[in-house]
């Protein structure tokens, strides 16, 4: 039997633009089916907490322009249950208003949230690892993260030192570490101590309301102000008057690196942020060459190692192409080293502060 008072946060506001043009701002990657399972990464996010969640208790938070989306994608998720950001504020406001959402129906309610745009392979264990982390803390006054086992030194990702044990794989968090250079990620993942931050998190809706009072009291304060409107019709509106001036902040600058009572619980479960367009490459099914076809028809002569992803009918030949990703949408088309995509983002700024925002 599924606890009512377990919920989901659904953070499904993000625009992608690391997978630009395949992913734009009318269309984010977490509506696309990047991995032709006829399921987008939103709906497999949905998907996949449905046995522990219910789904009456599953909430979206995603910008105002994405309603008919979510409506399209998810159309068993109540109206009342999808939060429509008026403005882009990083995850802490995101996640405050959930919260304040959440307690005015249910104080004794405990939270999962996980963004829209992860994959995970071994599902059972990420069942396990949910169900365990929401049993730890709905007994403590925690705020819970799940901190991934690397398999690589990678640099793109947040990391966890763990300290002390406490049960189990669950550990006090002894350090955060943002993005490290090569050599430090190394010795990272030497030591053992270290693992990714998932950003997948788990508290109370009190021990979260308590957090951001402590730690983000401005923040908090945005959110106080309207307290007895939360659960009401009048939310809405207090929502678009004030949640534009909140400061645009993430949850662990805002919170989870300055709490007290920060854990992790070590997993294991198959974890990827899908942030990249090589991170597709390296979990998309490849030919004889190395290559990766999305959804396209390609003829490669004397290329290995590439991505395609093109839409519509266009037929793609190319010779002596090696490590690329040639991404076709719309009316545009990206060609560019897979070894340079941490440039594709400065390439978007680019392109809107040249062109304004038509190609974006």
């Amino acid at each position: 039997m599924i606890n009512p008072h377990r919920y989901c946060v659904i953070m499904c506001g993000g625009v992608g633009s690391r997978f630009w043009p395949y992913s734009r701002e009318s269309r984010p990657k977490q509506f696309i089916d990047f991995l032709g399972t006829g399921r987008t990464l939103l709906q497999m996010s949905y998907d996949r907490i449905l046995p522990i969640v219910r789904p009456e208790n599953v909430l979206v938070v995603t910008n105002a322009r994405y309603l008919d989306l979510i409506r399209e994608q998810l159309p068993d998720v109540p109206e009342d249950n999808i939060l429509l950001e008026p403005a882009r504020r990083n995850t802490a406001p995101c996640i405050a208003w959930a919260a304040y959402h959440i307690a005015a129906k249910d104080p004794e309610a405990s939270i999962m949230v996980a963004p829209s745009d992860h994959l995970i392979t071994r599902e059972a264990l990420f069942e396990e690892s949910i169900l365990r982390g929401f049993d730890f803390v709905e007994h403590h006054d925690a705020l819970l993260t799940l901190g991934i086992k690397p398999t690589r030194p990678e640099t793109g990702y947040g990391y966890i030192q763990v300290g002390a044990p406490v049960d189990g794989n669950i550990f006090k968090v002894k350090t955060f570490t943002e993005k490290p250079k090569l050599e430090l990620a190394k010795v990272f993942l030497e030591t053992g101590e270290f693992f990714w931050n998932s950003g997948i998190f788990l508290w109370s809706v009190k021990s979260i309301i308590d957090a951001l009072k402590q730690n983000a009291p401005d923040l908090s304060r945005s959110f106080d102000e309207g307290l007895d409107k939360f659960g009401t019709p009048a939310e809405k509106q207090f929502i678009v008057e004030n949640f534009p001036g909140c400061i645009s902040i993430s949850i662990d600058f805002a919170v989870m690196e300055k709490a007290k009572n920060v854990y992790v619980e070590t997993v294991d479960f198959g974890w990827n942020d899908l942030g990249t367009w090589s991170a597709l490459y390296d979990n998309s099914p490849k030919n004889r060459d190395a290559n990766v076809t999305q959804n396209c028809t390609v003829m490669a002569f004397n290329a290995t190692d590439n991505i395609f992803a093109v839409d519509g009918e266009k037929l793609v030949v190319v010779y002596g192409l090696k490590g690329y990703i040639v991404a076709d949408a719309g009316d545009v088309l990206l060609i560019c080293p897979k070894s340079e995509e941490q440039r594709i983002k400065q390439m978007v700024n680019d392109v809107k502060m040249t062109l304004g925002d038509k190609y974006l």
